[in-house]
């Protein structure tokens, strides 16, 4: 079984990329797959879903999700960045990691990057080091059903928010968010 990659996956699916679950090469291009090009943060009010607009591929009868490019509608590369410095500005980690992923909410992105699997690609080009800095563990291990919460800035008043983009846990723990990621796996 392989994993469809995800643009800021969820922590249960870095939970299944460090026990070492491949990635799907080459899937085949579904609409109702959303979890592709979106992610959800823990914004002032509660989770929020950013979106980052594609252009479905027309013509070709069996596209990939490689043949799914880019839009630039709506300049929504401001508004994640927005979204994100709303959110997790206060966290204690912002400041250190948002500069790594700026190149990826700027106005040039649809044009850096031809598809959304490259786009993806590129953001997990980025986490990789941050979550999993030292060797995988055996494909073998075995993933805990449920993750423990850990801290998140409005937790007081909104409660622990689960299944959060795994831009949570790297602006809520920091460096902690890679042993967060092993301790999931029993």
């Amino acid at each position: 079984m392989c994993e469809l990659p995800q643009l800021f996956g969820p922590i249960d699916y870095w939970v299944r990329r460090a026990a070492g679950l491949p990635l799907a090469t080459a899937p085949l291009f579904d609409k109702r797959r959303k979890e592709v090009h979106r992610y959800t943060i823990a914004d002032v009010n509660g989770p929020l879903t950013l979106t980052v607009p594609i252009v479905k591929p027309h013509g070709l009868p069996h596209a990939t999700w490689a043949d799914v490019a880019l839009s630039d509608h709506g300049q929504w590369w401001h508004i994640h960045r927005t979204a994100l410095e709303s959110a997790y500005g206060r966290t204690p980690f912002f400041e250190f990691y948002i500069d790594r992923f700026a190149p990826l909410f700027s106005a040039d992105t649809p044009d850096r990057y031809p598809s959304i699997l490259h786009y993806i690609a590129a953001a997990d080009s980025l986490l990789r080091p941050i979550l999993l800095p030292t060797t995988l563990p055996s494909a073998n291990s075995a993933l805990k059903t449920t993750l423990p919460p850990y801290w998140q800035p409005r937790a007081d008043r909104l409660g622990f928010i689960p299944g959060l983009s795994i831009l949570d846990l790297i602006f809520c723990l920091g460096p902690e968010a890679a042993i967060y990621l092993r301790n999931a796996l029993a």
